[in-house]
């Protein structure tokens, strides 16, 4: 079959991520796929299909080559989509990689999106009932993968000083509010005071470091470690570097970076933020709390002070993340694409 991805960029992010593994692999196993970018757009992952530019800097019907399927994701490329869908140029199917309306700007037009297409993928139970409640669309699960260059280097030494590790990313710009990042800066320091002999490092992607100064202030603060890796092989390094590994984020569907780190070999303590239920479970392979109960110091703090606790869970975590690869969610992306198409035949 013949897919095009609308995509606004493929710069480092879970989204992103996403996009690049499943359009790789639909490609290795003989789909042809174009992804289709606005003139502006970046590309930092590796792509193994067709990139094609827009003319300008939003995308038109016009951009849009003539194929078998269109596969839209963010909000703001399903109305084009359709409307290309609407002059032939293939199936409109939209990979809802987040739900925008409650936590992003704009949320009366990502609201009115989910109108336009019944064909509805997505990645996780929590996502699924959201969509179904507010517009009556029942979505086909495609859960999030872990690619394998993230595995668990075993670099680890007892004698080393405990680190604790999480990601930031740029405030500016209205996209990270729900990753709770001045809270998690608040519940670090908490434990910074409690525990001065641990380390705490910072991943940032070094593109949204470069053009962030709410960032860049975080490089003075000797209490930080910033790391900034080009590509996942320095990722998976710092992931397995990391005794724990910190989410705050409240609202994410699928939420990448905790299973990632989980495959490292790194003990999880995060927020609940919904997707994160598919491989998450307090006290079986992490530790999970809501936000109103203003915990997370504490089970970072539980997880300093019980060394067994922490390497239970650990162990745990990277065997359960097992079960996610992006060969299966391909695989499942491919079996709702063939049912979507014969259905729309």
């Amino acid at each position: 079959m013949k897919l095009i991805f609308p995509v606004l960029t493929l710069s480092r992010g879970g989204a992103q991520r996403m996009l690049a593994e499943l359009a790789n692999r639909l490609s290795e196993i003989g789909h042809e796929i174009t992804i289709l970018l606005p003139s502006d757009g970046i590309v930092e992952y590796e792509i193994n299909c067709e990139l094609r530019y827009a003319a300008d800097d939003d995308l038109s019907a016009s951009d849009f080559p003539v194929g078998d399927v269109i596969v839209s994701n963010f909000y703001t490329t399903v109305e084009v989509s359709q409307q290309a869908s609407n002059e032939g140029k293939g199936i409109h199917i939209r990979l809802a990689l987040c739900y925008e309306p409650t936590f992003l700007p704009d949320n009366s037009r990502s609201f009115a999106s989910y109108s336009l297409t019944s064909n509805l993928l997505v990645l996780s139970r929590w996502q699924q009932e959201i969509v179904q409640m507010n517009h009556g669309i029942k979505g086909t699960i495609v859960p999030i993968g872990v690619n394998p260059v993230f595995r668990n280097l075993n670099i680890r030494e007892p004698e080393n000083k405990l680190v604790v590790s999480a990601v930031m990313r740029k405030p500016e710009g209205g996209f990270s509010g729900h990753r709770e990042q001045d809270y998690l800066l608040e519940q670090l320091n908490r434990v910074r005071r409690l525990h001065p002999e641990v380390e705490l490092y910072l991943i940032i992607p070094p593109g949204e470091f470069a053009e962030s100064t709410t960032l860049q202030t975080l490089l003075m603060d000797e209490r930080y470690h910033i790391r900034t890796p080009a590509n996942d092989t320095e990722l998976c390094y710092h992931y397995s570097e990391s005794d724990i590994f910190v989410s705050s984020s409240t609202y994410d569907t699928g939420s990448l970076p905790g299973i990632e780190a989980m495959r490292c070999g790194a003990a999880l303590v995060t927020v609940y933020s919904g997707g994160n239920m598919e491989y998450g479970r307090h006290g079986h392979n992490c530790l999970m709390s809501y936000r109103f109960e203003n915990r997370l110091a504490d089970d970072i703090i539980t997880l300093i002070k019980d060394p067994d606790l922490r390497q239970r869970l650990a162990r745990k975590g990277e065997q359960d993340s097992q079960h996610f690869t992006w060969e299966k969610s391909t695989q499942l992306f491919q079996n709702a694409l063939f049912e979507i198409v014969a259905r729309n035949s």
